[in-house]
């Protein structure tokens, strides 16, 4: 009797794949204490179709923090520092790191190759600690800005660019776009999720924003949806500049994008909530 060849991956309706792709999630874009079984382009793209859920959850404990603060007696800026805080501590500071690295192969100015390697080292260049300091600045001086206005408007403007930031992975890892190296994070997780997903998580996303931003009026929805776009937006413009610098993405770069649409995220909701 032959031996029946061993079972393949579960299909991407079963309840076990999206499981997989929700510990793929959390297990690599935070600090949450899961397992992470597979390790596969199948569980990457669960996982990254589901990355705003882990910005969700990263956003809501930000708000949490810097609304405790609050009722504790503290003013909005020191809510506000807490807010952008608490992201970096629930990532390692990964995404921060990415940013920094990336800004750095940009800004060098060498083959894409070269530029590679800048961003491996371990160390931070001149253009990558300008980049942190300037991002770092405006979040806490957009959230400093919504707390002050309002507790609400704080809370939905951490929780809306928390997600608003993993949306930008989800975008990002959508077919067409390429690995720039052949090993890493982004190797793993380039190209995976289909263009018809993206488009679906990112218009799931905008409705939601659009249905906590109700709260404060119409102003509030028109604030949150913008917030999603024009992060979206920027996230994207990063990403083609990454891609034709550096031949396709990388960990660094993803990080990148999720700082980018972090902090224009909470820009916009300021301007426009």
């Amino acid at each position: 009797m032959s031996t029946p060849p061993p079972p393949g991956p579960p299909p991407e309706t079963s309840a076990a794949f999206w499981a997989d792709g929700l510990r793929f999630a959390f297990g690599t874009l935070t600090v949450f204490p899961v397992t992470v079984r597979r390790w596969d382009r199948g569980a990457a793209r669960a996982g990254m179709s589901l990355a705003p859920v882990a910005g969700l959850a990263v956003g809501v404990l930000a708000a949490a923090t810097g609304l405790l603060l609050l009722v504790l007696g503290a003013g909005p800026l020191l809510a506000a520092v807490a807010s952008a805080a608490v992201p970096a501590v629930l990532t390692r500071g990964l995404h921060l790191d990415g940013l920094a690295d990336t800004a750095d192969g940009l800004g060098s100015g060498k083959p894409a190759e070269d530029a590679l390697r800048v961003m491996k080292q371990s160390d931070i260049g001149p253009f990558g600690v300008i980049t942190l300091l300037f991002v770092l600045l405006a979040q806490v001086a957009a959230l400093a800005q919504a707390y002050g206005e309002s507790w609400g408007r704080g809370v939905l403007a951490a929780v809306v660019a928390g997600t608003v930031g993993r949306l930008a992975l989800t975008l990002g890892a959508r077919a067409g776009v390429p690995a720039a190296r052949a090993e890493g994070l982004g190797a793993v997780v380039a190209g995976v999720v289909s263009v018809r997903g993206a488009v679906l998580v990112a218009g799931g996303v905008t409705v939601a924003a659009a249905g906590v931003g109700v709260a404060l009026g119409v102003y509030g929805v028109l604030g949150a949806v913008l917030a999603v776009v024009l992060g979206c937006v920027v996230a994207e413009g990063v990403l083609r500049r990454c891609v034709r610098r550096f031949g396709g993405v990388t960990g660094d770069v993803f990080g990148a994008l999720e700082e980018t649409a972090v902090t224009v995220a909470l820009v916009a909701f300021c301007l426009f909530a």
